[in-house]
């Protein structure tokens, strides 16, 4: 048992701060939280937080670790005037020349930087065409030896290798499920990943593909974690293809439910708004990502009712994306203020209890210990009212002091517990082999 003694406790939805706090930890969970908790559990021990703000774990909703190597890239990129050949020209080489080696050093890095940053958890989507057998329990992996929380999923497409490759995509994904499944019955400790089944975006899924990805969420009991209209190519290929909308596509399929993950949506129809809401779906919004592939911006969500927020491979500093996500909203006009921003951070707890049988993001007797812990000295009050403005104007990934996951500290006093220096070394090396592949393709 530990008790992190005299904390600011913070809460993101209903907004709270409340100072001289204790919080004991028992196991993976929040045993009570109240004042002068070190008299009612002598044999505890006991870390002095001097104020330092205690919250709910960050989530980041949307997330690809593939893409971890990729950062200063020095392969040879033609020109991309648009979504699509960004895609072809960058990505899709990436992620072809990815073997075991650079993904479980892209999957590790990229697991000890959300970490870092103050993530608790990563909700990751992956792609390695040339290596797909093994390859989500390769980044489980670098998950389990970071110590950080997360699910992963393999993106199901045909853009490569037409119907063999649809199978494969699937095959990994219910074959990882049930990896998780049987991990989960023989486990003593609380577990730490687990699945989505993944699927890349509806232009590059024929409807063979999307009836195989309802027999794997039939199958598995998991949602589908999917990009959505990105760019309008995807409506536009769709109307055409098909003659309906691509969230309409996916539903006939019986593909959308309240654990399904829909990443982007930045060209939805009322009629596609209507059934995210209906299903109980959450829309994980990536403005960086968005602002970076000049694709637009989501004029419809603030009509979406549940929303995260996500990076799509840009990192994990969620102080950095919910600043972004806020000055691009004012800045297309947008109606909210911080906190409805602070409310998108607090819903990627909800992704996480729809798929772990846990709870989240609260400071409360039985909810998960995945916590962070700011060392953030405000110059103005700090209080529920403000509270979203300090983390839009103030708060940032540099305050982070301490993560705990599952009830162990994971980075504490701004250092990990393991050495991980070589990983870094080892990282860059990686990092310079896969662009030469890239470079052969």
């Amino acid at each position: 048992m530990l008790i992190l003694k005299n904390a600011t406790a913070v809460q993101f939805s209903p907004a709270s701060v409340q100072e001289g706090i204790d919080i004991v930890i028992e196991g993976d969970r929040i045993a009570e939280v109240g004042s002068n908790l070190c008299a009612k559990y002598p044999q505890a021990a006991s870390k002095e937080m001097r104020g330092r703000i205690v919250m709910p774990g960050l989530v980041c909703a949307h997330n690809h670790f593939y893409s971890g190597l990729s950062r200063g890239i020095l392969a040879s990129i033609a020109p991309c005037p648009d979504f699509i050949s960004t895609l072809k020209n960058l990505w899709w080489r990436l992620d072809r020349a990815l073997d075991e080696e650079s993904l479980y050093y892209s999957g590790l890095i990229c697991s000890l930087e959300a970490i870092r940053h103050g993530c608790t958890s990563v909700i990751d989507h992956h792609a390695s065409p040339g290596y797909i057998a093994g390859s989500l329990n390769i980044l489980r992996r670098g998950f389990m030896e970071a110590g950080l929380r997360g699910m992963t999923c393999y993106e199901t497409t045909d853009r490569n290798g037409g119907l063999v490759e649809l199978e494969k995509s699937i095959e990994e994904n219910v074959d990882f499920a049930r990896l998780i499944d049987e991990e989960k019955r023989k486990a003593s400790a609380p577990y730490l990943v687990e699945a989505h089944i993944g699927a890349h975006a509806p232009f590059t899924l024929p409807d063979t593909g999307l009836r195989m990805l309802k027999y794997a969420l039939d199958s598995t009991w998991r949602g589908l974690h999917i990009h959505v209209a990105e760019d309008r190519y995807d409506v536009s290929h769709s109307h055409d293809r098909y003659g309906i909308d691509p969230v309409v596509r996916l539903d006939d399929a019986g593909l959308i439910n309240q654990k399904a993950l829909i990443a982007h949506g930045l060209y939805l129809s009322d009629a596609e708004v209507d059934i995210i809401n209906q299903r109980g779906a959450t829309l994980a919004h990536n403005a960086r990502s968005n602002m970076n592939n000049h694709v637009g911006y989501n004029q419809q969500l603030t009509a979406i009712e549940r929303v995260a927020l996500g990076t799509d491979g840009i990192g994990a500093d969620m102080f950095e994306e919910l600043k972004f996500a806020y000055f691009k909203h004012r800045d297309a006009g947008g109606p909210l203020w911080p906190d409805g921003f602070l409310a998108m951070l607090h819903q990627g707890n909800a992704i996480l209890e729809a798929n772990f049988g846990a709870r989240f993001g609260v400071l409360a007797a039985g909810y998960t210990a995945d916590l962070t812990i700011l060392d953030y000295t405000p110059p103005t009050p700090l209080q529920a009212e403000n509270l979203a403005g300090h983390f839009a104007f103030a708060i940032n990934s540099s305050h982070v002091d301490s993560v705990m996951v599952a009830g162990h500290m994971v980075y504490e006093d701004k250092a990990f517990p393991q050495s991980v220096e070589h990983l870094y070394r080892e990282a860059a090396h990686s990092a310079k082999k896969l662009w030469a592949r890239m470079d052969a393709l």
